[in-house]
């Protein structure tokens, strides 16, 4: 397997809250039906207070739909899986999902108690919940860097408070085989 150097990319859209998408892709080699070889690491990181997915919404005629600032939120994270990818199809093996979600402290907040949630000693122990910030960057990948997020296996999730509020996510393929071959 050879090393990649990290490539950064950025997008700017007009009139949205996350400012800037960007990707970096790290150790990435094909292996066989467009899995990643050996113990490489795709990470997508989408830049921007991380929106948590939220519930459909049904109109009066009964069609259901999801709100705009989820859609928005998953378009953001497909522009950066597909950049992370490089045209590179999904991969098809059983992965490990690692997710960073880090929010912005409270303008709010005192200096001292936003020092203490930026050191770890506050944790964001308010709503949205983490996993509904897992649904929204699963979501967002799903199709593109992974063929489906049953694919997901295994997930360790972190929530915190940060100075940059981003959502990270680094997928690693394992050696385990799927238990259905998809096509």
């Amino acid at each position: 397997m050879r090393a990649m150097s990290p490539r950064f990319w950025t997008f700017s859209p007009r009139h949205s809250s996350p400012s800037v998408v960007s990707m970096k892709l790290l150790d990435v080699d094909l292996g066989i039906n467009g899995a990643v070889a050996g113990n490489a690491a795709v990470t997508i990181v989408i830049a921007g207070p991380p929106t948590a997915k939220g519930r459909p919404r049904m109109t009066r005629k009964g069609f259901a739909y999801t709100p705009a600032a989820t859609r928005k939120y998953e378009a953001h994270g497909r522009l950066a899986a597909q950049q992370a990818m490089n045209g590179r199809p999904p991969i098809t093996a059983p992965v490990r999902a690692e997710i960073m979600i880090d929010l912005p402290v409270p303008t709010s907040w005192s200096m001292k108690r936003h020092d203490a949630a930026l050191r770890g000693d506050i944790r964001p122990t308010t709503k949205p919940n983490a996993d509904n910030f897992i649904k929204a960057g699963l979501d967002a990948i799903n199709a593109i860097v992974i063929a489906d997020d049953s694919l997901v296996v295994e997930l360790a999730a972190i929530k915190r408070y940060a100075q940059v509020p981003q959502l990270t996510i680094m997928i690693t393929p394992l050696s385990a085989a799927p238990t259905q071959v998809r096509k």
